[in-house]
Formats: structure tokens, sequence, C-alpha cells
């Protein structure tokens, strides 16, 4: 006999069905459930996009929970997910799904909405910032889950019984954390930070936009005067707009340390650049034509070029008396460093003197008033007031 002290072993949990008929999920869904639990399995080594090749479902009936493992290789499936995924009477539960929603709008033409995002809701709540999603089940629920399928070949068929399972779980906890969660949002007042948080992660996957400054990112383009800047963002624009017209990755079409050698110091002509590009182990030899005219193309908006060194000309002083203002108001709140505002998004208040979109709204009321003050300080120019 078991002692009492030992609580029985849960039931193994259902077996997950494998969907590969589009007519067949539409079916199983037919009822209209209000909350789905979502996760993907995609492929993004060898193209620019992610390659959609399995997604989860969670669903409830009958008092029950049915994991629905949908095979987006079948002839069908992407328009018959749209619809659901599109449906907003119907609550989509996922974890950290920005990637996610990006496979979703390029395999299926729609981004899921309405979202409720577990890191995101275990954030605000206090829980911690950027948990994994097997971390925060074990938080919440005590159920250690297995780490094995990480990084399977998931376009491959039949998938084997380990990705199987591995995958099912990737949703079979989505709802137990979102109950816990909701719950504790809603004692705090921060549900409707959620949402918000969530229509924005929501937007940023929409917006098929390329990045505008993507130098930027790139820590050796400080080393660079401002001409040079100006170069490598015409070529960088050019590469990444390449990349997503030839589904390929940024990288495999202009190699970043290329990108800065050429706009570092200019080829003087169309044969220079030929030969820059054939001493260059892994130049895009072929493309020489089309890097050339990047290269000579200035754009409108060249003069607005936010300079990539600019943190060597920052006041450091006055950017850790802003970081010391939010990690104040984040303990304040009970909030994990970085979830009221990065170090990045201080960076962008003070270089460009506009609250970047990611501090908008609630984030910005509770901030402004602790902010502002140091801003001005000093005779800096005060960020301007939206409207």
């Amino acid at each position: 006999m078991q002692s009492s002290s030992n609580p029985p072993p849960c039931p193994p949990a259902p077996a997950p069905s494998w969907i590969a008929d589009p007519a067949e999920l539409a079916g199983r869904l037919a009822y209209g459930p209000c909350r789905i639990g979502i996760d993907t399995e995609f492929i993004r080594e060898r193209t620019y996009w992610p390659q959609l090749a399995l997604v989860q479902i969670a669903h409830e009936r009958d008092g029950g929970q049915e994991v629905l493992l949908v095979d987006t290789l079948a002839p069908g499936m992407a328009e018959a997910l749209a619809p659901i995924l599109a449906d907003r009477s119907i609550l989509k539960v996922m974890h950290s799904p920005s990637e996610d929603l990006v496979a979703f709008r390029h395999t299926c033409g729609v981004v899921p909405r309405p979202l409720f995002d577990t890191q995101l809701a275990a954030a605000l709540a206090g829980i911690g910032g950027g948990m994994g999603y097997q971390r925060l089940v074990e938080q919440l629920t005590g159920v250690a889950l297995a780490k094995g399928e990480t990084r399977s070949d998931w376009l491959r068929r039949p998938l084997s019984p380990a990705q199987l399972e591995y995958a099912a779980d990737d949703v079979r906890h989505l709802f137990e954390m979102h109950d816990v969660l909701e719950g504790m949002l809603g004692e705090l007042g921060r549900g409707e930070w959620l949402e918000a948080d969530a229509e924005r992660v929501a937007d940023m996957a929409e917006d098929s936009a390329l990045e505008r400054w993507p130098h930027l990112s790139m820590r050796s383009a400080g080393f660079l005067d401002l001409d040079a800047q100006r170069r490598l963002l015409r070529l960088l624009r050019w590469r990444d707009a390449h990349a997503r017209d030839s589904d390929r990755p940024r990288t495999w079409i202009l190699d970043n340390e290329l990108a800065v050698a050429i706009a570092r110091q200019p080829p003087a002509d169309r044969d220079a650049l030929q030969a820059q590009l054939e001493a260059h182990p892994k130049a895009p030899r072929k493309l020489g034509d089309a890097i050339w005219r990047a290269l000579q193309e200035a754009a409108d908006d060249e003069s607005a070029v936010p300079d990539a060194g600019a943190a060597e000309k920052r006041d450091k002083n006055r950017l850790r008396q802003l970081q010391t203002a939010v990690a104040t108001r984040s303990a304040e709140l009970g909030l994990p460093d970085g979830v009221l505002a990065s170090r990045r998004h201080l960076e962008h208040l003070m270089d460009r003197g506009e609250w970047p979109d990611a501090l908008a709204g609630w984030r910005r009321e509770l901030l402004e008033p602790v902010l502002a003050p140091l801003l001005t300080e000093a005779g800096a120019p005060p960020p301007p007031v939206d409207g």
C-alpha cells in the first residue's frame, strides 16, 4: 500500500492526436472553444522566413483537454488554420510567441489575436522576467518537463514518438498557467498591462516593414564615421530586402564583416568592388552589380541617420541616474529588472529625445514623472509630448 505521505502519481496525459486533414482540424474545433493553447515548431537555419513545420493546439471539451498536433506540411492546412487564428472570440494562450507569430503571418497570412503570453504575464506578476516555458511550468505546476528534442528536425516525416511527446508537452500546461497568472494579474490590477503588451507584440509581428536603421544593431558600426555609417545603412537595407525577397538568411546575402569593410573604405569603381568581393571567402560575387548600385544610391532619409557611435558621446552618469530611477520604480511595483524599461530603451530616450514605442502606454505613465526631471537637467532637451 502506498504511504499516505506520498501522493499517488498523476495519471498519464492522453496521447496527442495527429491531424493531417484540414477538414478534421475544422471539425475538432467546430464547437467554438473560448480559448486554445498554441505553440509551433519551425526551422529557420537556411531561410529568411521561419518554415512552419508543426502547430500544437490544446483545447478543452467535455471536461477534458485534448492536444492536436497539426501537420502544417499537409496541403490546405495553412488555409484551415487561418480562420481559427483570426477568430477574436478565441483567446490564444502562448508562451513568448513573437517568432511563432511571424511564422503564422508568413505561412497562414494572419497573426493570432487576442493573445495571453504566459512569459509576459509571469513578468508582470512579479514572478520573473524572460522565464522559459519549462522553468515556468515547473514553478507554477511542479511538473518537470523533458528537454530532449529542442534541436530536432521538425520537417521530417514521420516524427518520432519522442518528438510528438515533446511537442505535446509544449501546450499541455498552458491553461493551468493561464488560470494562475490571470488570477495574479487580476489581484494586482495589471490585466490591462498584459493586454496592451500582447497587442504590441502582435502588432510588431504584423508589421512587414524592414528595420529602418539596421546599422544600430551592429557594434562595429559605432566605430565608423557618419559617412561610412550611411554607406553601411545602404548596404544593410539592400541586403535585408534581398534576403526577404529571396527567402535566404541575411548573412548568406552579405556578411556583416564584409559590409562594414566596404562601408569603411568604399571601392573607387565597380571593378574595385568586384576585386574586393573576389578576395573575401564569404562574398556574394554574383551580386556585385546589385551591391554597387546599393552603395551609390543615397536614401531620402539619410540626413536623419542616428549615429551608431552615440554611446561614446553619451552622458554615462545621466544614464546611470535613469537606470537607478527605473530600478527604484520597478522595486516599488515588484517587477523584475528590465520589464519596465531596458537599458536600450533608456539609451534611445537619451540619444533621440523621444519615447520609444516599447515605453508607450502604461510604462510611460509610470516612468515619465520620475524620468522627465532627469532628462531635463543641465539643459538636456525634454522628450517631445505625443500628439
